[in-house]
């Protein structure tokens, strides 16, 4: 038989105070740890882009629940891909405007007078005698010439971008109706129809066009020496000049690129409605640098993104169809984009606070 006597339980002890502070002191740690690989995450382009692809992917849900089938529609698909193209080209161009830290506000009437210059009647002539394809030559350079105008007065002549541009949105749009007599132009051109209405392996051209463009502006701004200098002359422009950078020659052809894609902006809309209208891109300046800000491009400049531009636009293109499809108000559909957009450049701000240094 045992000798021994049970031991009665004894009651747990807290642990010393010096041990409470030190677990206390690793929790505050784990979660500053946590806070800044969020905000590492955040700060990568490939993070912002994942959170517009959730921001699209939740919108394209709504608009199941909401529109059915007739918003899953392939057909539905295309038009949204094809309203979403024409803007999408100016928005490319926009996107190294404002990563190298300027803005343009005369995008549409640039598409406008592009679009009316291109299908006047000795312009058409002259495509009829040898190619439709002079028809888009004449918008490109219509579009390049008043980017290079724009490009002038702000690196050179030092006016603000904001007003050289918004002369240039009064000039164009009112050189437009002049041409045009204020009249509807239509296209006659044989062959231009049938090469821009058509579609290639079922997706319609002017997709394709909007898929070229923007692949070449994610090589001109990612893997080349031009798009290297527009984003070291949005962060810090004087930097770049003691760099060796013609920070002047540089702004100006960021003014005569976006001129060009307006040109192609230009065209594409032709081609949609087979017009020449003085009211073509009314309100593209707005809808084009929403796209560029939600995309996540930095308004002060030297950061940009052509697939944060892509999926702005994609964004802005859904909404809008969703709110067609349930025969919602424009007006409100402007006021929720323009929510939209404070709400883009205050997450903007607030990101930049709490990265900075």
């Amino acid at each position: 038989m045992s000798s021994e006597t049970p031991t009665t339980p004894t009651a747990p002890t807290a642990p010393p105070a010096a041990e409470s502070a030190r677990v206390e002191r690793e929790a505050v740690r784990s979660d500053e740890i946590a806070d800044q690989g969020f905000l590492r995450m955040v700060r990568t382009t490939a993070g912002r882009d994942l959170g517009l692809v959730i921001a699209l992917a939740l919108l394209c849900l709504v608009g199941v629940v909401t529109g059915g089938d007739r918003f899953a529609d392939i057909d539905n698909v295309m038009t949204i891909l094809r309203l979403a193209a024409v803007i999408g080209v100016v928005s490319i161009g926009m996107t190294f405007v404002i990563a190298g830290g300027g803005i343009d506000l005369s995008v549409g009437a640039i598409v406008a007078l592009s679009s009316v210059w291109c299908t006047a009647l000795s312009t058409q002539v002259m495509a009829t005698d040898s190619h439709w394809s002079v028809m888009a030559l004449t918008a490109v350079l219509v579009g390049a010439g008043c980017g290079l105008v724009n490009g002038l007065l702000i690196a050179y002549g030092g006016v603000v971008p904001f007003i050289a541009t918004l002369a240039m949105l009064a000039s164009a749009r009112g050189l437009a109706e002049l041409i045009s007599d204020r009249k509807t132009q239509i296209v006659d051109v044989p062959g231009f129809r049938e090469a821009m209405s058509g579609d290639l392996l079922g997706v319609p051209v002017l997709v394709w066009i909007f898929a070229i463009v923007a692949a070449l502006g994610w090589v001109l701004l990612n893997r080349t020496t031009f798009g290297r200098r527009t984003l070291a002359v949005g962060g810090n422009a004087e930097a770049a000049r003691l760099a060796g950078i013609s920070v002047k020659r540089h702004t100006m052809m960021l003014y005569v690129l976006l001129g060009a894609c307006c040109g192609i902006a230009a065209i594409m809309l032709v081609s949609r409605t087979t017009t020449g209208s003085s009211t073509h891109g009314t309100l593209y300046e707005l809808d084009a640098i929403a796209a560029v800000v939600i995309g996540g491009t930095l308004l002060s400049g030297g950061r940009g993104t052509i697939v944060g531009t892509v999926l702005g636009v994609l964004i802005f293109t859904v909404l809008s169809n969703i709110f067609t499809l349930n025969n919602l108000s424009f007006s409100a559909q402007s006021v929720v984009k323009g929510l939209i957009i404070v709400v883009a450049v205050l997450l903007q701000q607030r990101l930049a606070r709490r990265t900075s240094p």
